[in-house]
């Protein structure tokens, strides 16, 4: 939040044509030593991307996304995230998504459920005492509309002949934009009922908000077969995939 809220921040580009700041850069290294004592192996797009020989040999791991949204994030739009997750056999078993703007906090366990804490910054006590404030997801909600979310940054014409599609079975269809992994956030907690991916992402695009939709009852899937979206492959690319209500 410094870099955010500095007057001017240096941006640079990756390989992949992708931006990159000093905040990516500085967040990855303060998750990296918090998580390395627990050792179980780090994959985060900030850091050493070993190659898949070395990784299938992983039963668990962490994958973490220390800046997910840097486009927005540049755009000071507030719609960036801290994505952490933790992998066990190729699914994601427990994630954590923190808005730092808005001081939300998202995490999900498949054994413990999904939830939701506001304007929270630190926390020192007990698991339990952090699921005594947190609230359950989804949350139940009354949408006058079927709601599809979408990315803000990757809109194509694919996920808009989706959208078509989508009308042509319900009455009413909202389309909301919003940029990194809120958009599987938004389907956690019941806010939208469908979120089409048509465009490219990386696991750690994904993994931690993929953990919360399921542990929420909900589930992403492979847009061509709904097969569960696996992590820890070959190709840190994820296929299309579709998250929603089951």
């Amino acid at each position: 939040m410094s870099v955010y809220h500095s007057d001017d921040f240096h941006v640079e580009t990756k390989a992949d044509d992708s931006p990159l700041t000093m905040a990516d850069k500085k967040a990855h290294n303060v998750i990296a030593s918090m998580l390395e004592p627990l050792g179980i192996p780090l994959l985060s797009e900030e850091g050493a991307h070993l190659s898949f020989e070395e990784r299938s040999k992983w039963d668990s791991l962490w994958i973490v996304d220390p800046l997910d949204g840097t486009k927005e994030f540049i755009k000071r739009n507030d719609e960036f995230t801290v994505n952490i997750a933790l992998i066990c056999e190729n699914t994601p078993v427990c994630g954590v998504i923190y808005i730092p703007v808005y001081k939300q906090l998202y995490f999900g366990d498949v054994t413990l459920g999904a939830y939701r804490i506001e304007n929270i910054t630190e926390w020192s006590g007990s698991l339990n005492e952090l699921l005594d404030q947190a609230i359950t997801l989804p949350v139940q909600q009354n949408l006058k509309s079927y709601t599809v979310v979408g990315s803000r940054s990757h809109m194509n014409e694919q996920t808009q002949q989706f959208i078509e599609e989508i009308k042509l079975a319900h009455d009413t269809v909202e389309f909301i934009s919003r940029g990194s992994s809120l958009k599987l956030c938004m389907v956690a907690q019941g806010d939208a009922d469908i979120y089409p991916r048509f465009a490219p992402t990386m696991e750690w695009d994904t993994a931690a908000g993929d953990a919360i939709v399921r542990a929420a009852g909900f589930q992403v899937v492979l847009a061509q077969d709904n097969r569960p979206l696996l992590y820890n492959k070959e190709s840190l690319t994820n296929p299309w995939f579709i998250a929603g209500r089951r």
